[in-house]
């Protein structure tokens, strides 16, 4: 019998004795279901929402055609996507998962991408906020913002790390990359100077194009981003609160601390404190609880372990954050798989780095130094933080567009230097 003959009926019976735990515990699943509002609520809400809104309406204006084709000479030699992935993974890093995987949809459905880059592309855009990792868990559940840095370069670099990895994902299936739209041999002069200029000239017309096939007023425009953003973002809170009820019943029958024991036995085999096995299997399901319970966990527990544990769970997401994904890529293609894959190496790259860096940073007085600048404080989750968040996307962004716009430059002066 086949997994997908058995997979339904299992199923049923999963959901089946959920709602008889619901019925059993009906006030503990209730302020199970409000806890998981309010974090949708006070955190998801505000710092989501607007990114939402604004990736939808950069899209039909072109502007991510515009970035996709002054980006492409940086993003396919480094991680085989087109131009227009670079936009993409600065929104995924600065405002948060979903907002990689539902860009990603996005180029998918305007055949942007294939679907092999696309499955590149979300594995390693699918990443925490700085408002959350900054503001939430640095100072709100370790209390201590000097772990800001240790926390930023650990998940921050090894989603760079995995997007590298992805870069040799499915190169047997892919037979010939996407090729970027705005490329002619004409649009490529061959001195130095015209290199950058043919780009940005090659770029406005992308960008012109896009909007001219949208076709939209920029009212319509607004108004059809608002309304599919409101629908994503009640996926996400739906699949929030769910989870979160889903482990107030696995707790009540008895199932999480099974899960708790078994866990400890699997750190305690790699060398690890068990007593951190309820966050562990807490960010599991979910990443808020699973971060919270790490920065709680017993005072006797050395602190690189608490916080490598917190990295593990930012970057593996929890299910909640799997299953949001999931339901954005339904119907693209794309699969998930690769993504789960993905997760998990970021995950244990993310612990590995917390570790392997934490003399070197939190030794040498960086942390210290990281808390008198204005970004420890900053991301927070206020009008504040997105703001920050902003001015950070903008960063992102002008830093890899001079960095796209000169490598041709360079690579054209090479040539010139070998012919003479």
């Amino acid at each position: 019998m086949t997994f997908k003959k058995i997979g339904g009926p299992l199923l049923g019976f999963i959901l089946a004795g959920c709602m008889l735990l619901m019925l059993l515990h009906p006030e503990a699943s209730l302020a199970a279901a409000l806890r998981g509002l309010a974090i949708w609520w006070d955190v998801l809400f505000p710092s989501l929402f607007p990114f939402f809104v604004i990736s939808e309406i950069m899209l039909g204006l072109g502007i991510v055609h515009l970035f996709g084709a002054l980006l492409d000479p940086l993003m396919r030699p480094l991680f085989g996507i087109p131009g227009s992935g670079g936009f993409v993974a600065a929104m995924g890093y600065v405002s948060g998962y979903p907002v990689g995987a539902k860009l990603t949809a996005k180029l998918r459905e305007q055949k942007l991408i294939s679907r092999i880059e696309g499955e590149r592309l979300v594995a390693f855009t699918t990443s925490s906020d700085p408002i959350f990792l900054l503001g939430a868990v640095s100072v709100g559940f370790f209390r201590d913002a000097s772990l800001g840095l240790i926390l930023a370069l650990a998940h921050y670099g090894s989603g760079l790390m995995v997007g590298l990895l992805m870069s040799f994902h499915g190169r047997k299936e892919q037979k010939t990359p996407t090729q970027d739209p705005t490329k002619s041999s004409s649009d490529v002069p061959s001195a130095p100077a015209k290199q950058g200029f043919g780009r940005i000239h090659a770029a406005l017309l992308a960008m012109s194009e896009a909007r001219r096939k949208d076709g939209r007023s920029f009212g319509e425009l607004l108004k059809g981003a608002i309304q599919s953003s409101l629908q994503l973002i009640i996926v996400v809170g739906g699949l929030v609160v769910f989870f979160n009820v889903l482990m107030e019943l696995l707790a009540r029958a008895g199932i999480l601390p099974s899960l708790f024991s078994l866990a400890g036995s699997l750190v305690s085999l790699v060398g690890g404190p068990p007593e951190l096995a309820q966050a562990l299997i807490s960010g599991l399901f979910e990443v808020t609880i699973g971060a919270r319970s790490a920065g709680e966990a017993a005072s006797s527990i050395p602190l690189q372990f608490k916080v490598a544990a917190a990295a593990f769970i930012l970057s593996w997401g929890g299910l909640s954050v799997h299953a949001q994904v999931a339901s954005i890529l339904n119907g693209t293609g794309l699969r998930y798989l690769p993504f789960l894959t993905a997760r998990l190496i970021h995950a244990v790259l993310a612990a590995g780095l917390v570790v392997l860096l934490w003399k070197p940073v939190m030794g040498s007085g960086l942390s210290s130094a990281w808390v008198s600048l204005p970004a420890s404080t900053a991301f927070t989750p206020s009008a504040s933080g997105v703001t920050a968040s902003l001015a950070l996307l903008s960063l992102i962004l002008a830093a890899a567009l001079l960095v796209s716009l000169l490598i041709p430059v360079f690579m054209a002066m090479l040539r010139l230097m070998r012919r003479s």
